[in-house]
């Protein structure tokens, strides 16, 4: 059975994110996913967790300057030491709160710069932080995004991604693959799905359009779990959608899943 994530960074924002670990258990999940863990200490965070019985499983490494509009620094030439940087502050929480995975967001692509300058950055960039995620047990994985959602994003096919991943190496880098990102970008979920699994790391879900919770848009998501759950993949299925509603009201789809 399809194993699900409460995105903390968008599903129970009635409450203040530290009291969304309760609220989240209390809806029956088990895991918990969200954006950034950098604005609270990691202790208190880790706290919530055990005081509620979740898994923390994945968040992102940080992106730069957020509020400016920065979506990541991987594929970013001169940031480089920003990076690394941000990747060690990274792996000190993942440490803290026992998360095995870590996003690491390309960025946006820079006006006037060829993309075989960036996607060598990235590449070397991608390398080194498998090795150091790789000592400190964590995988590292990268996420294609949509251009509607993120205009100008570098990373937006899950081909691309596979390609990286595999000059990487499969077994140091995996694929955070968002069907709602995929829906948009490309369609054909289940036989994406089925062509990437051995690399897929970690998924995430919304329905299109609105990137609300399942069951409000084009997608039949029975089907779809139905056939992750068949094709094997046993890792996490993050919720990082933005509810119509009230988060708990908008659960509905989420009852067959409960375990």
């Amino acid at each position: 059975m399809p194993r699900f994530a409460a995105n903390l960074s968008m599903m129970f924002n009635e409450a203040p994110f530290l009291d969304r670990f309760g609220r989240a258990r209390a809806a029956g999940f088990e895991a918990v996913e969200f954006l950034f863990p950098y604005e609270f200490p990691a202790a208190e965070i880790a706290a919530r967790l055990k005081d509620n019985g979740l898994s923390q499983v994945l968040f992102n490494a940080p992106p730069g300057d957020w509020a400016a509009g920065e979506r990541g620094q991987a594929a970013l030439p001169g940031r480089q030491a920003e990076f690394r940087e941000g990747v060690k502050r990274a792996l000190e929480y993942a440490a803290a709160l026992s998360c095995p995975r870590l996003h690491l967001m390309a960025g946006l692509t820079p006006a006037g710069v060829a993309r075989d300058t960036l996607l060598s950055v990235y590449a070397a960039n991608l390398a080194w932080a498998a090795e150091e995620c790789g000592k400190a047990g964590v995988k590292p994985v990268i996420e294609p995004i949509n251009h509607r959602d993120i205009p100008g994003f570098f990373l937006n096919t899950t081909d691309e991604a596979a390609a990286i991943i595999q000059a990487v190496g499969p077994e140091r880098l995996g694929l955070q693959f968002d069907l709602y990102h995929c829906q948009i970008t490309e369609g054909d979920l289940v036989k994406t799905a089925e062509r990437h699994l051995p690399l897929i790391a970690h998924m995430q879900v919304a329905d299109n359009p609105g990137r609300n919770e399942p069951g409000t848009g084009e997608v039949n998501w029975p089907f779809v779990f139905q056939a992750i759950d068949k094709m094997g993949f046993r890792g996490w299925i993050g919720c990082e959608y933005r509810p119509a509603g009230e988060t708990e009201a908008g659960l509905g789809w989420f009852a067959p899943y409960k375990s």
